[in-house]
């Protein structure tokens, strides 16, 4: 079950995306780290109504934020949409232990229908340029990569901006 995030589970977000983020760094992804995500960018999508996870049997399974707001970084990005009513993916992230189970598809499935129902002109994301699975993830969702950002208290290495327009 899919819901909308409550304060009184961010330590439990966190807890996720630290297994996370030691899951990567295992596979020599170094894409997050003690800078992010934090729980203030978790407290503030919070608020913003914007962060969701994904439950089963009252565990938290995975978490994402699908957001309207646009990241300054994305600003240079040559989108194949106008920068007005598109919805951005961030900070989706499963427990290690349930990954390769469909949760991920399932979250973004959501987020999808979500944007949709809410007459978005297109969904915007970023992925590591190290993480090639999650760019394999997202071009088979049909998302193209557009271009790349960079953001320096995570890595040296780019992150690519993908785009999905609906047909």
């Amino acid at each position: 079950m899919i819901l909308q995030a409550q304060v009184s589970e961010v330590a439990g977000i966190l807890e996720l995306t630290r297994a996370c983020a030691k899951a990567m760094i295992a596979q020599n992804i170094f894409q997050w780290n003690e800078h992010y995500p934090s729980q203030e960018a978790f407290e503030n999508d919070i608020e913003r109504g914007e962060l969701f996870v994904l439950k089963q049997e009252n565990k938290l399974i995975g978490t994402v934020v699908i957001s309207t707001h646009m990241d300054e970084e994305y600003v240079p990005i040559e989108w194949l949409t106008q920068n007005t009513n598109n919805y951005y993916i961030h900070r989706l992230a499963v427990r290690p232990n349930y990954q390769h189970k469909g949760y991920a598809r399932q979250l973004m499935d959501y987020a999808e229908a979500f944007a949709k129902a809410k007459k978005a002109a297109s969904i915007r994301l970023d992925t590591f340029s190290q993480n090639h699975r999650n760019q394999r993830f997202y071009e088979a969702r049909g998302y193209q990569r557009l271009g790349s950002i960079f953001f320096p208290k995570q890595s040296k290495h780019p992150f690519y901006c993908y785009e999905l327009v609906w047909p």
